[in-house]
């Protein structure tokens, strides 16, 4: 039975892009499964809107504006311009795409902030802020460069970004300096407002057990809830953003008004439409966001305690992606492992629709995803081009040569059984936010199709037996007709085409999955077709490769002065070994290991998926733990004694991942959890919560 009743509306959105510069891959890790999303609901019949809009207000785009010798404003329109079109350009069409600088959202943030403060939710307090007295003005925290007092490293005023990454509150970073002018800051006391976020621990620890979504959302955020809550500091000393009600000199947080845009973006979606914003926002339609996992804390904890407290509604589910990676490189524009969306794609002719194709086909996503060019060439030409373009074009060129129109023909029995079961598959796998899977399902059935056509015959069929032969072929076309709305949400341009050429005249995008096993109507013109999905050469591929090559090069060099200093400190093995012999001093080991011998092992945090005793065991329990990869890993561990296995699930441990595997019991692991042993097992876990498969080094 399907979650989403169609008396419940379904509202998307997707976390904004912050308009500080272009978009890149990166971005439509986000966007692209939304859209899809949202075009397969419609299938479904399920009305739904799709809703975003810019991130415009915070201290990075004040300071760029100043670096660039323009306006927070004129920098903003710039870049939600070309977010706007690179969003069109790659077919993700939202209903609403609106900017938290609009008037809408400056309202309603000051409506919701109002609420809060009627109804007791902020307080003021004194704190220390870093002043500059050379710019003679109070410094937000990235306005801010010192030294971490838990570390010692380079760190910025909210967070150690260069050390131990931990939250630094405002007054704690030790040595600030102001980054505009050089000049040292100094600490002077004001007064600022925090939301009592601590007063909601009860009410988000029974929300998130009944959150939907992806699991790594949820179990993220209850991991977090059930740890001490702090309340936050909500206004920030800018003259960009939203006016904290009251105090012309303060600001609000940026993580206030950029969620609060969601609304003000259904209301203009409302406005446009002449529908209603408060059936999703005040009512009992279904509010599902997608976002990338870095901003999961914002959204599955701050953003539903300030909605609850506000009396809003709050969001149904949370959709939360796996990171991204560009040539098996940690992503990092600064060191060139970035793909641009303009220049490194559109701009050299590659198809938006391909780009759609691999972002959901390539892994699971809540799953890493890597970007690489010869992945990329090979999925297109092995999966596109091969089997559904193929089928495709091969049936539609027979068809076209030999009867020039649908011939006659009654559509069996197996064929409707097989489009009807993909698109249970679809619309299921679809319902649990598993794209890679949907498009599997998809694919399978232009597989089925290829099979279908091969075994049939048709090229020697229709020398004995045209009428057999029209019958073989209107089948073959019954199926390009399913495949074509199956695939319309992951490609949206290239199954309009398809559309065309299989004769029909209305719009695929408006098209449902029951149209797939409406009947194809014989005597419908068959145009010449053309190849949909082109094969992608090996010297087109070549030239992106060394295009990111050459990226990457450009910023070592850059870099090279940090780098020679670090390769000088670390010259030689032996002084590896020396910092692991001295580490092993502090805490005496029975064996000496070389720093090689360390490298070998692969440890990694994981989150606990499952757990369940091992019936034939007193003492193992059996754990299915997400490491980051495809699917979680099955490890057995010694701690049924002292663990209770629903306590275990949603916590995050420590994954030896490259051991031998072996079986316990009969049950086999495939890696070691590891735990401390003290009067019985005590588990290993971060000082705070990470993304699942995080190394250990």
């Amino acid at each position: 039975m399907s979650k989403f009743p169609s008396d419940k509306p379904v509202l998307v959105t997707c976390g904004l892009p912050y308009v500080n510069g272009k978009a890149h891959i990166g971005h439509l890790r986000t966007y692209i499964p939304a859209d899809i999303f949202v075009r397969s609901m419609k299938k479904q019949e399920q009305e739904v809107v799709f809703v975003c809009g810019s991130d415009t207000h915070g201290t990075p785009i004040v300071v760029n504006a100043e670096q660039l010798n323009t306006t927070p404003g004129e920098l903003v329109r710039k870049y939600h311009k070309h977010f706007d079109n690179t969003f069109k350009k790659m077919n993700v069409n939202f209903d609403a795409f609106g900017t938290t600088d609009d008037p809408e959202n400056h309202n309603r943030t000051l409506d919701i902030v109002s609420k809060l403060i009627e109804k007791g939710y902020t307080y003021p307090k004194t704190i220390e802020i870093a002043y500059c007295p050379g710019c003679k003005r109070f410094l937000p925290d990235r306005y801010v460069q010192g030294i971490c007092p838990h570390c010692g490293e380079t760190a910025r005023g909210d967070e150690c970004d260069q050390g131990c990454e931990k939250h630094l509150e405002s007054g704690e970073l030790k040595d600030p300096k102001c980054i505009v002018c050089g000049e040292n800051a100094e600490y002077r006391e004001q007064e600022h407002f925090f939301f009592k976020l601590s007063e909601f621990r009860d009410f988000l620890l029974e929300y998130l057990e009944n959150l939907e979504g992806t699991s790594n959302a949820r179990n993220y955020a209850i991991g977090w809830v059930k740890q001490e809550l702090m309340d936050w500091c909500i206004t920030r000393n800018l003259d960009w953003g939203v006016k904290f009600p009251g105090h012309d000199k303060l600001v609000v947080y940026v993580w206030v008004d950029a969620p609060i845009g969601y609304i003000a973006f259904t209301e203009e979606w409302a406005e446009a439409n002449n529908g209603d914003w408060e059936k999703f926002w005040k009512g009992d339609g279904r509010i599902i966001h997608f976002i990338g996992g870095d901003i999961t804390y914002h959204h599955c904890i701050f953003w539903p305690a300030m909605l609850k407290g506000a009396g809003y509604s709050q969001p149904w589910a949370v959709v939360a992606s796996g990171m991204v990676k560009i040539e098996d490189k940690t992503f990092s524009k600064s060191r060139g492992y970035v793909v641009w969306v303009g220049e490194d794609y559109l701009d050299h002719g590659f198809h938006p629709d391909l780009l759609r194709y691999y972002l959901v086909s390539y892994t699971s996503h809540t799953k890493e995803l890597n970007f690489s060019w010869k992945v990329f060439q090979k999925k297109i030409n092995t999966e596109l081009v091969a089997v559904f373009g193929n089928f495709l074009y091969r049936t539609l060129l027979f068809a076209h040569r030999n009867f020039g129109e649908i011939p006659v023909g009654e559509i069996e029995q197996d064929v409707l059984d097989n489009i009807d079961s993909t698109i249970a598959k679809v619309n299921e796998a679809m319902e649990q936010y598993e794209f890679k899977k949907a498009v599997d399902f998809a694919m399978a059935l232009a597989s089925y199709g290829n099979v279908y056509f091969q075994s049939k015959q048709p090229w020697k069929l229709i020398k004995e037996d045209k009428a057999a032969c029209g019958k073989v072929v209107a089948n073959c076309i019954q199926i390009a007709k399913a495949l074509a709305i199956l695939f319309e949400p992951v490609l949206p341009q290239k199954m309009e085409e398809a559309w065309a050429q299989i004769g029909m005249s209305s719009d695929i995008h408006v098209t449902t999955y029951r149209d797939a096993t409406v009947l194809v109507n014989s005597g419908t013109t068959l145009v010449e077709p053309v190849t949909l999905f082109e094969k992608i050469q090996d010297d087109k591929i070549e030239s992106m490769v060394n295009i990111s090559n050459t990226r990457v090069a450009e910023a070592l060099a850059k870099e090279s002065g940090t780098k020679e200093i670090e390769v000088k400190d670390m010259e030689t093995e032996k002084e590896k070994e020396k910092i692991i012999e001295n580490e092993n001093e502090i805490n005496k080991i029975n064996e000496e290991i070389t720093f090689d011998d360390f490298s070998k092992l692969d440890i990694r945090i994981g989150i606990v998926v499952t757990a369940e005793p091992v019936k034939k065991s007193n003492k193992l329990m059996r754990l299915e733990v997400d490491i980051g990869e495809e699917t979680p890993r099955q490890l057995v561990a010694g701690i049924k004694e002292t663990h209770d296995p629903e306590q275990l699930i949603g916590r995050q441990v420590v994954v030896l991942a490259n051991l031998k595997p072996a079986k316990l019991c009969g049950v086999e692991s495939k890696g070691m959890v590891l735990a401390g042993d003290i009067d019985g097992a005590v588990l290993l876990m971060p000082e705070k919560n990470v993304e699942a498969g995080t190394r250990v080094r």
